[in-house]
């Protein structure tokens, strides 16, 4: 054989050899904080949304069903509210299936609880497996919602609003 024959037949059995790469592991990238909004306006709260939702993704197949009420000085507040709760409870009562997650967010924590409590009276015990639900607001409120929401079956994440 020439030597030109023994560096090709070198270079063909090495190659496969230097084309394969270390693997690498997956690269996380820091996520800037987002601060809590101080508005009413829904548009300022879907960067700090997505910035509480994103690390809970994991294993949702749609788009998260999000119920966000105004801070309650807003004109027409009464009927934002219930406008909201007939929406939760008309989405409840057709059925939230595994792989959703409902997330509830904002500026009037308190009145977002309440409906949450009055939306979850009417939903039948442990028909929402694999369901998450995300509450973003205080530790206290979170006791309520979560009392409010576990026997429909669901995984409950809390998020604290800072």
């Amino acid at each position: 054989m020439t030597m030109l024959t023994r560096l090709l037949i070198i270079t063909c059995l090495a190659l496969p050899f230097a084309a394969c790469k270390k693997e690498e592991a997956p690269k996380t990238e820091a996520v800037a904080a987002v601060a809590l909004p101080t508005s009413s306006e829904q548009k300022d709260w879907r960067p700090y949304l997505e910035y509480k939702l994103t690390p809970h993704m994991t294993g949702i197949t749609s788009s998260p069903f999000v119920y966000f009420l105004p801070k309650s000085d807003v004109e027409d507040f009464a009927g934002m509210y219930q406008r909201q709760l007939e929406k939760l409870q008309q989405d409840l009562g057709r059925g939230i299936v595994e792989g959703n997650m409902l997330v509830f967010a904002s500026p009037a924590p308190d009145k977002e609880v309440e409906m949450i409590e009055a939306a979850f009276k009417e939903v039948e015990p442990g028909t929402m497996k694999g369901v998450k639900v995300v509450f973003i607001g205080t530790p206290i409120l979170s006791e309520r919602v979560k009392a409010a929401v576990e026997p429909a079956g669901v995984n409950y994440l809390f998020e604290e609003a800072k």
